[in-house]
């Protein structure tokens, strides 16, 4: 396991050590959480995108033969 060094303010980390007790854990296992689900929701999107061309390359559906012209999409 790689280690990763930041600057916060010591307030902060004062502040964050502070709540991490509070709840039974470190800074380092809620800043590691935090990047773990912060890189999970990319690879969460590529995979829902992946799966949406998929379906779409696969979906057998039309227009049904109709056609709009831009003036009759925007009529108001």
């Amino acid at each position: 396991m790689a280690n990763l060094t930041i600057s916060v303010d010591d307030e902060l980390l004062r502040r964050a050590r502070v709540r991490a007790a509070q709840l039974g854990t470190s800074v380092n296992a809620v800043l590691r959480e935090y990047m773990e689900t912060w890189v999970g929701q990319d690879e969460g999107r590529e995979q829902a995108i992946r799966s949406l061309l998929r379906r779409s390359a696969r979906a057998r559906s039309g227009r049904g033969g109709r056609t709009w012209s831009r003036d009759d999409l925007h009529a108001r």
